[in-house]
């Protein structure tokens, strides 16, 4: 089973890194292994809440999610998107925003010596609006989980207080508005406010409407299937449903993939390294993982692991949003998540020891094939 679903991922891998060798030598062998696991270290958070999307998919939009979707992860969000960024704000075009990229100044300087900025001055001063952008996003994800009522709670002592105040109609969008005001007046660069507003004001738009119209497809198409048999409602976001949740996912993995490919550039500039560790080995590990997790029904089983997720990606999104105004190691960013996803699964494993009784879910145990 492992070996099934992993063994495209270590296979990409192993075509990555020769291809790697041959691009950069030894170097760029060590570099792209370097951005592999970086990738996979702030992105298992990611694998898991992926899970709980696809899960809810049909076969059909299962598939297009690890298939076109990965399309998107690698050159979209790992090769094209940093691209655009320069493009957009350098006015080159995009050859000429490549050729830059592939030929930085002598020295890894930051300017060339007509003091024209390199690529990477380029995609780090963009970093406050992406910030914005993907920790609003994240922070609207997080505060929709927190806040709405669950049948299980792993942080009880917490969760069921913000349950309670959750019911206060709209309240995510009150916190999030308010920690974006106060993000943009106390923590952005002076020449930065309104760009981080407009780009924090765009992530909870983007957010609000994927989100919501996934959810009225799926309450359409779930209202069609009242009183028939079929598969369960885990399983059945067919047609314009599935599309939105794909969508949602698409606008999910982007959000998540920001601080890699920021942070990769405190690595190397080289676009096609960061294509091939973050895109090509990285990506490729966390859909795997997402599928493993979808097929093992192993959000069923370790029922704690969803609000580890959703807890990595509240401490992501406020990490986001204090990075617009100081820098955070990549470093600490990944520990956090890891921290908090594995301390969920052992809060999850001490559960099934105090309740061996309790059944599994295996509606989760949803088919997925690529």
């Amino acid at each position: 089973m492992v070996l099934r679903i992993f063994g495209v991922s270590f296979a990409v891998t192993v075509v990555s890194l020769v291809v790697a060798f041959l691009y950069g030598g030894p170097q760029a062998l060590l570099l792209a292994t370097i951005l592999g696991i970086l990738e996979v270290s702030l992105s298992f958070d990611n694998a898991v809440i992926n899970a709980t999307v696809l899960r809810r998919m049909s076969e059909f939009w299962q598939k297009i999610f690890l298939t076109v979707g990965i399309l998107i992860a690698v050159f979209g969000m790992r090769l094209v998107f940093p691209l655009v960024i320069v493009w957009l704000a350098s006015g080159l075009g995009p050859v000429a925003a490549l050729d830059l990229a592939l030929n930085p100044p002598p020295d890894g300087a930051a300017y060339f010596p007509d003091g024209s900025p390199s690529y990477e001055t380029l995609i780090t001063a963009a970093h406050p609006q992406i910030a914005a952008f993907g920790g609003m996003f994240l922070l609207m994800l997080f505060l929709g989980f927190v806040l709405e009522e669950k049948e299980i709670t792993w942080l009880s002592w917490l969760e069921r207080p913000l349950e309670r105040i959750g019911k206060l109609d709209q309240l995510e969008v009150v916190i999030a508005t308010a920690l974006l005001v106060l993000t943009a007046v106390y923590i952005a660069p002076d020449d930065q406010t309104s760009t981080v507003m407009i780009a924090g004001a765009l992530g909870m738009i983007t957010y609000i409407a994927v989100n919501g119209l996934g959810e009225l497809f799926n309450v359409e198409h779930d209202d069609a299937q009242a009183g028939r048999s079929g598969p369960t409602e885990l399983a059945k976001a067919t047609g314009k449903a599935g599309f939105f949740l794909f969508l949602y996912l698409e606008v999910l993995d982007a959000s998540f993939s920001f601080d890699g490919v920021i942070g990769a550039f405190a690595i190397t500039a080289d676009p096609i390294i960061i294509a091939l560790g973050l895109g090509f080995i990285g990506a490729m590990f966390v859909r795997s993982l997402t599928v493993y997790l979808v097929r093992q029904g192993t959000l069923s089983e370790y029922v704690y692991l969803e609000h580890g997720a959703h807890w990595a990606i509240g401490a992501l999104a406020l990490i986001l949003l204090y990075s617009i105004g100081t820098h955070v190691s990549e470093i600490v960013t990944g520990l956090v998540g890891v921290v908090l996803i594995v301390a969920a699964l052992v809060s999850s494993i001490a559960r099934k020891r105090r309740n061996p009784d309790d059944d599994v879910d295996t509606a989760d145990r949803v088919s997925v094939s690529v």
